[in-house]
């Protein structure tokens, strides 16, 4: 393994996602300089590709920015800061409107939906998902991920001061505290990143940091994110002593499909928003509805209670999966409104038109991860954190639905208007000592891959199930000292061998499982999507209260 001089850059953003690339072109917008975008594969492998249900905004004068809060800070168990959540939700309006005039992203019209009023065709055909008692959610088909994401690539592609690194993963970030340098007024200095073809360790160094790596779905045996979401943004800054925020509060989707030939496909909740309903095969050939005797909303009800029914329910009955009823509409809507949805099952043998379709839970979103303010900032000068990858408190203990690619676009851009202000006070304080490469020290190559894979699947087994739906005390002990025996484990391997991305991911998915157990023991109730069987009631006196946990220094 071999190590370059340092390459500079203005601003360096590490992942590719709708908060990553949303961040690299409002920083183009807002500041001068040279924008470099790395990621650890194809500029579009990420989770935000696959987010099928849309965007949450206010856009007409039936619904109200304060009904889109009231929702969000029901659905987030009365953890939500409330400041902040308003001022991201009375931003997406601008956001969606640079979305469509300035990037070109598309949204479906209630036109294309095949409303006769001419007065209403070019109006946005707007879903309503889990959680909101509006229609407000702005989406492209079943696609809108893979559509905000297309429209952002060919913009970036298109702006000649960014300049994107794809196969780099980022191995730590350089802070001055980190170098030995002092821990009063520490600063980012750019981040190590492993360039995977060719083996190189290169220095990035730059003014401001952005985080956007996304989530950590992968910590987890069963999930719907993609195999890049493990947790590299959290554990890189946990371990450059950044504030790491209700890590206990992962959501789990309630509806991934049930099926032995794929894997990770999610049936979007606006399914349920067009009146879907969940059931369960008491009886052969019989399906039977089972939400109202969990939520008043019933099928319509936020995530966290959904998951739990569907997990209460399978464990009560010994069965394999629930099921989603879409029969009530007809092929000619499904097709229209789902397409992709609507293939993917016809191929697997499955017409939602006549057919229910087999669901169950799986690992889907992070509401927790680095404490920042809306503006992404970090507290560390230099470094942002946005996207899935910060905790802004507009989720609290449980997301309301399709507020985070909200998010991916607001906070990006309110985070370049604090850099452009803070620009040259940056430039002013940075340290003038040269950064050290990378170094390997006495490090060999190894071929024992069988360790990394076997520790990366125990991490996600007993994450699956001692720190999942439903926890205990007990299961919460088991899994603290399962993820300190494995830490020890790649700490010595990590120091002892070369570093490769596998090694690199198996790393963050370790840390990032250590603050979820770690974050789940020191919440002493039940809330949103932390359900400890031993604290079965909310606390009152914890409304508002984070959970945060900083390494030593």
């Amino acid at each position: 393994m071999t190590t370059t001089q340092e390459i500079y850059f203005d601003h360096l953003v590490i992942g590719s996602g709708l908060a990553g690339l949303s961040s690299a072109l409002t920083l183009a917008e807002r500041c001068q300089g040279e924008i470099a975008v790395v990621t650890k594969g194809a500029i579009d492998d990420c989770n935000s590709r696959l987010a099928q249900g849309g965007i949450a905004c206010v856009i007409h004068n039936q619904d109200s920015f304060d009904e889109h809060l009231a929702d969000t800070m029901n659905a987030g168990g009365n953890l939500c800061n409330a400041k902040n959540a308003r001022q991201i939700i009375e931003a997406g309006p601008e956001r969606i409107q640079w979305l469509t005039d300035t990037i070109g992203t598309h949204f479906t019209t209630r036109g294309e939906m095949g409303d006769p009023q001419l007065s209403h065709k070019n109006e946005y055909d707007l879903g309503r998902e889990g959680g909101h008692l509006k229609r407000r959610i702005l989406h492209s088909g079943d696609i809108t991920g893979e559509e905000v994401e297309r429209s952002l690539v060919a913009a970036c592609r298109k702006e000649p001061r960014i300049h994107i690194f794809e196969q780099h993963i980022a191995v730590d970030l350089i802070t001055k505290a980190r170098l030995g340098r002092g821990m009063q007024d520490d600063i980012c200095l750019g981040a190590y990143v492993l360039d995977t073809k060719s083996g190189e360790v290169k220095t990035f160094s730059a003014l401001t940091t952005s985080i956007a790596t996304g989530g950590c779905g992968k910590v987890y045996l069963c999930t719907c994110n993609s195999d890049v979401a493990c947790g590299g943004g959290v554990a890189m800054a946990y371990r450059a002593y950044a504030k790491i925020a209700n890590m206990e509060f992962y959501q789990f989707h309630p509806t991934l499909l049930y099926h032995p030939q794929v894997k990770n496909f999610l049936i979007s909740e606006a399914l349920r928003g067009e009146g879907g309903t969940l059931k369960m095969q008491y009886t052969k050939g019989v399906y039977t509805e089972f939400m109202q005797h969990y939520h008043e909303m019933k099928s319509l009800a936020p995530r966290d209670a959904v998951a739990r029914a569907i997990d209460s329910e399978l464990k009560r009955t010994g069965q394999s999966c629930a099921y989603l009823d879409m029969t009530h509409k007809d092929e000619a809507f499904l097709k229209m409104r789902f397409p992709r949805i609507y293939a993917q099952c016809l191929a697997l043998g499955i017409n939602i038109a006549k057919d229910p379709i087999p669901v169950v839970p799986g690992a889907h979103f992070s509401c927790g991860g680095v404490l920042t303010d809306t503006n992404g900032y970090t507290g560390i000068k230099g470094l942002y954190a946005v996207g899935e990858t910060g905790c802004t408190g507009l989720h609290g203990a449980n997301r309301l639905a399709s507020n985070s690619l909200l998010e991916t676009i607001v906070v990006p851009k309110l985070a370049s208007d604090h850099i452009a202000a803070n620009l040259d006070e940056l430039r002013k304080n940075r340290p003038d000592f040269p950064i050290p490469p990378w170094t390997t020290g006495n490090a060999t190559n190894s071929d024992e891959l069988v360790v990394i894979s076997h520790n990366w699947d125990e991490i996600r087994r007993f994450m699956w199930d001692y720190v999942g739906i439903v926890r205990t005390n007990k299961r919460l002990e088991r899994a603290k000292r399962r993820i300190e025996n494995i830490q020890r484990e790649i700490d010595k391997y990590y120091w002892d061998f070369h570093i490769t991305s596998d090694l690199i991911e198996l790393r963050n998915i370790a840390t990032t499982a250590q603050l979820i157990i770690e974050s789940a023991m020191l919440r002493h109730e039940s809330r949103g999507l932390h359900y400890n069987a031993d604290y079965p009631q909310r606390d009152p006196s914890m409304d508002g209260v984070d959970t945060v946990i900083q390494k030593k220094y």
